[in-house]
């Protein structure tokens, strides 16, 4: 499944995606590229695998590494501790709740 994130962002599913170092359940918050022009995306990570060690916390994910995607359900609202304005997203947001 190739996700629309724009869609997935502005309809709140939760997607489950393939990355390193396994699978995850997210929300994802903003979608928009870094300085460089990579696609990045700003989620919460609800379950599933972390190289970091936390299982449940914001998350910033590249599109590059980032594999398979498919449904999750939905969510209600934007998780505590959203910032609008991401600022990793240097070369733009594309979209965001």
């Amino acid at each position: 499944m190739t996700t629309d994130w724009a869609k997935a962002i502005k309809e709140r599913k939760r997607i489950r995606i393939f990355y390193e170092p396994g699978q995850r359940l997210i929300e994802p918050h903003a979608y928009g590229r870094s300085s460089k022009g990579d696609l990045l995306l700003r989620a919460f990570q609800v379950e599933g695998a972390s190289a970091s060690g936390e299982h449940h916390y914001w998350k910033l994910f590249r599109l590059d590494r980032m594999g398979s995607s498919g449904p999750g359900g939905n969510f209600e609202t934007p998780r505590p501790g959203y910032k609008r304005g991401d600022r990793a997203m240097k070369g733009g947001i594309i979209a965001e709740l």
